[in-house]
């Protein structure tokens, strides 16, 4: 949830690629197919608040979350309930620019949610929580890189748009380079290296969503217990069936 690319791939393909950094005393659940909210969804759950970070739906749609708005903030004493459970009700959305604009985020932690979204042509949208007030946009159908404002400077943002950038001009993006690039970036600096650790936090999984015209594949990697799992599906016939 907290280091997020995404590239396009031409009509409604596109990959998706999250790290989440945690603690590695948090369990997780690898994903599994879900009815939630009379949906079917794929989706790796956090143990603890039953949400999740990122997931894919039958309504068209995937939903991926990282911590913090625009920059850091002071955590309140309490919030109405967890941001994982924003993403369940994005996914389930029927409409999803409607659910966006009407949704209550009054009391809920500041956030940064990607969102595509394939109901006619292939979307891309960006919502930035920050605590008081929602910015929503669309974004080009172009290579994209986000990192947690909870986590990561300024300064460290933008070295990691650097490497991405490196990596558009000396790669051809698919899934394999950018997995590598969200296992292997960095300046051998576990603070700042898009697989960190430190310490009491770690980046402790690796979810992949790779949407072609007819099927999406989701790869998840635990890196915790170093154990990879699959789902693949055809997005209107298997979440169906």
């Amino acid at each position: 949830m907290c280091t997020v690319s995404f590239i396009y791939k031409g009509n409604s393909a596109f990959v998706l690629t999250s790290n989440r950094d945690e603690s590695p005393m948090r369990v997780t659940h690898a994903p599994s197919i879900y009815d939630a909210l009379d949906t079917k969804m794929i989706f790796p759950k956090d143990a603890i608040a039953g949400g999740t970070w990122i997931g894919t739906s039958d309504k068209k749609r995937v939903v991926c979350l990282l911590n913090g708005g625009f920059k850091n903030h002071a955590r309140l004493p309490e919030y109405r309930h967890s941001r994982g459970v924003v993403v369940k009700d994005f996914l389930a959305a029927t409409d999803i620019t409607e659910t966006v604009h009407r949704y209550n985020l009054n009391l809920i932690e500041p956030f940064t949610i990607v969102i595509v979204d394939w109901n006619e042509t292939l979307q891309l949208f960006e919502l930035v929580w920050d605590g008081a007030q929602k910015h929503f946009q669309k974004l080009p159908l172009t290579s994209h890189i986000w990192s947690s404002s909870t986590l990561y400077t300024e300064k460290m943002k933008e070295m990691r748009r650097d490497w991405f950038s490196k990596l558009k001009q000396e790669k051809t993006l698919n899934a394999d380079t950018l997995l590598n690039f969200h296992k292997t970036a960095g300046i051998n600096d576990p603070n700042v290296d898009v697989i960190m650790d430190r310490g009491i936090i770690k980046t402790i999984s690796i979810t992949q969503i790779e949407k072609t015209e007819d099927s999406i594949a989701m790869n998840y990697y635990d890196l915790t217990k170093n154990r990879h799992s699959v789902i693949s599906f055809n997005p209107i016939e298997a979440l169906h069936e």
